[in-house]
Formats: structure tokens, sequence, C-alpha cells
């Protein structure tokens, strides 16, 4: 599958439906000598005095993608272990 048919998916976690984010807003950290996708990175937006900031980044690894579909990108994703930088 080519990047350019990801962009756009929704991204949505299998263990509580929730809708993460979108992949043409997302980063994606692939691997130099083999190619092959090692996680995706989403931005985290905080709404602060009415203003909206990106403040955090949640890290999906790879592994967890479940399912690519022709509109959304299934991750299985227990999200109180899921790493987050700031």
């Amino acid at each position: 599958m080519r990047l350019g048919e990801l962009v756009g998916k929704e991204i949505v976690n299998l263990c509580n439906g929730a809708r993460l984010g979108v992949i043409g807003e997302s980063d994606l950290i692939i691997d130099g000598q083999s190619g092959l996708v090692q996680s995706i990175i989403l931005p985290r937006r905080v709404n602060l005095l009415n203003l909206w900031v990106d403040r955090q980044q949640l890290i999906i690894p790879w592994e967890a993608v479940r399912k690519i579909g022709s509109e959304v990108v299934v991750v299985e994703l227990d999200q109180t272990n899921a790493l987050v930088r700031i």
C-alpha cells in the first residue's frame, strides 16, 4: 500500500471506539534500512483559552494496526499504556 492511499483515513481504536485522528495530520516513523513503517505519530490537540494547541503526541506502534479499510484504520490500543510525548 502506498502512503497516498493512507492519507485522509480516520484512525479508530478498537478497544473503546475512539477516533484518534487522521493519517494526513500525522507522521510516520519508517525504518531506513527495511522501508517498513514502525509507528504512527498523532498530534493531540488541547484547548487552552479557546485556542487549539498541539501539546502531546500519541505514538501508535504499527503492530497495533488491525485493519486498513477504505475509510478507516482500525488499531487495537490500550490508551492507558500508550506512549505519549509532550
